[in-house]
C-alpha cells in the first residue's frame, strides 16, 4: 500500500511540474494582445488546451484598440497563464499585391558611413562621431546633401564648428576641428545622403490609400543600420532578371525604372517596413481579409511575387514556424516547396522582401529575409504588425 501511495504521489508530482512548466511555456510563447475580428471568438492555436476567460474589463495598458477587453489564458480551462487583451475590429479587407516597385530615399539629414585619417588623425573620430551616426546641423545649418556638408567645412578654415546628431535616437553636440589636406579642408567622414532600390509592394489600403512594402527596413549598405527618412518615392518598375540565389550567396532580382514620374510618396522607413501613400491603386492585386497572428498555422501557404516584368504569380510555401512571443527576433520561418520558384531562382532572392503571403484565404504575412547558407528557406513578419503600423504612421 505504501508503495502504491508513493507511485502515486509520484506521478502527481510529476504531473503539476509538467502544468506549471506549460504554463511557463506558453506564458512567454503567447503574446499579450490579440486582435479579434467581430463577430468572431478569439482561439489560439495550440499543442495543448489553451483557453481564454474574459472578465468584461477595459484593458489600461497601451493597445491597439482603445476598447480592448481584459482576460485571462487558462490551460485546460483551468490554471492561469498569463493576463491578455483583446482588441475587437471590422477585419480589414486589403488589395494584396505582390508587384515590384522601386525605392528612392533622402534621409533626415546625412549618415556617418565611415572615418578615415586626415594627416594622421581624424577631426570627426576625435570629437566623439561614429559611424552610424546622423548628422543634422553643422554651425548651426541644416544638412541634407554629402555636398552641403563639404561646403561648411570647406568654409570653416580650420576653426572649430558645431556638429549636432543623433545615435541611437538621442541628440548630442560636438565640437569639431576640420584640417587641411589636398586644398580644402576635412572632418575625416564619408556621409551618405539617399539610397535606391527594389522591393515587393506587399498590400494597398483602398480606404487611406496607405501602403505597406518590404517588411524590414532599408538600412545603409556600410552601417546595416536604418536610414532616417526625410522623404523618399516610390515608383513603377519591371523585372528584366533574377539572379538565382546559390548556397552561400544570395540572388537578386533586376530591374529598372518604368518612368522618372513618382507613384507614391513614402513617409516611414521602421522595422516593419516602408509605409506611405499611393497616388493609384496597384493595377493588380487580390482583394482579401487580413489574417491575425494567433489565426496563423504551420504548414502550406502561398506566396505572390513577380520574377519577371511587373505581374506577380502564385508560388507553394510551406510555414514551417511561428514565434507568437512578444519578444520574438522573427515572426515566421518558411520554405520554398514551388518547384516553378526553386528552378527559377533557387528560392528567396533579394527584392523579394516583401511578397505576401497568403493562407486559407486571408493575408497573413510577408518575405523578409533569406537563408543565406540555404536560400530555399528564409524568415517572415506578421502581416497584422505591418497592418497597424501602417495605421500609425497615418495618424
Amino acid at each position: 500500500m505504501r508503495r502504491f501511495f508513493r507511485s502515486t504521489a509520484a506521478l502527481a508530482g510529476a504531473a503539476a511540474l509538467s502544468v506549471i512548466g506549460l504554463i511557463g511555456f506558453y506564458g512567454h510563447h503567447l503574446p499579450s494582445y490579440y486582435s479579434v475580428a467581430d463577430g468572431e471568438e478569439l482561439a489560439v492555436e495550440s499543442v495543448f488546451g489553451v483557453t481564454t476567460k474574459f472578465d468584461g474589463q477595459t484593458s489600461q495598458g497601451e493597445s491597439r484598440e482603445p476598447d480592448a477587453r481584459q482576460g485571462t489564458l487558462l490551460l485546460f480551462d483551468t490554471f492561469p497563464i498569463k493576463n491578455v487583451s483583446e482588441g475587437r475590429l471590422e477585419r480589414p479587407v486589403l488589395t494584396v499585391s505582390g508587384e515590384p516597385f522601386g525605392i528612392k530615399l533622402m534621409t533626415d539629414g546625412v549618415m556617418v558611413i565611415a572615418l578615415e585619417d586626415i594627416n594622421s588623425s581624424c577631426p570627426a573620430s576625435e570629437c566623439g562621431i561614429r559611424v552610424g551616426d546622423v548628422i543634422t546641423e553643422i554651425d548651426g545649418q541644416t544638412v541634407t546633401t554629402n555636398k552641403r556638408v563639404s561646403e561648411i567645412i570647406g568654409s570653416t578654415r580650420g576653426k572649430p564648428c558645431s556638429v549636432s546628431f543623433s545615435r541611437g535616437g538621442r541628440e548630442q553636440t560636438a565640437t569639431l576641428t576640420p584640417v587641411y589636406s589636398g586644398g580644402t579642408y576635412k572632418a575625416g567622414m564619408w556621409v551618405r545622403d539617399s539610397s535606391a532600390g527594389i522591393g515587393t509592394l506587399t498590400f494597398y489600403d483602398p480606404e487611406t490609400g496607405g501602403f505597406a512594402g518590404l517588411g524590414h527596413p532599408i538600412c545603409d549598405a556600410d552601417t546595416k543600420l536604418p536610414l532616417p527618412v526625410s522623404h523618399g518615392t516610390v515608383g513603377e518598375v519591371t523585372i528584366t532578371g533574377c539572379a538565382r540565389s546559390e548556397h552561400g550567396e544570395p540572388g537578386q532580382l533586376l530591374g529598372e525604372f518604368v518612368s522618372a514620374e513618382p507613384v507614391g510618396d513614402i513617409t516611414a522607413n521602421i522595422s516593419e517596413g516602408v509605409f506611405g501613400r499611393l497616388s493609384e491603386a496597384p493595377e493588380s492585386g487580390l482583394s482579401l481579409p487580413l489574417g491575425f497572428k494567433q489565426e496563423i498555422r504551420p504548414g502550406e501557404a502561398e506566396i505572390l511575387s513577380t520574377l519577371s516584368g511587373s505581374e506577380p504569380e502564385r508560388y507553394t510555401v510551406c510555414i514551417e514556424n511561428i514565434d507568437l512571443s512578444d519578444d520574438a527576433a522573427h515572426d515566421m520561418v518558411i520554405r520554398v516547396t514551388d518547384e516553378r520558384l526553386l528552378g527559377q531562382a533557387g528560392g528567396i532572392v533579394q527584392g523579394m522582401s516583401g511578397s505576401p503571403i497568403i493562407q486559407d484565404g486571408r493575408l497573413v504575412g510577408a518575405v523578409t529575409h533569406v537563408f543565406v547558407d540555404d536560400p530555399t528557406g528564409g524568415y517572415a513578419i506578421f502581416a497584422e504588425d505591418m497592418y497597424f503600423r501602417m495605421r500609425e504612421n497615418e495618424k
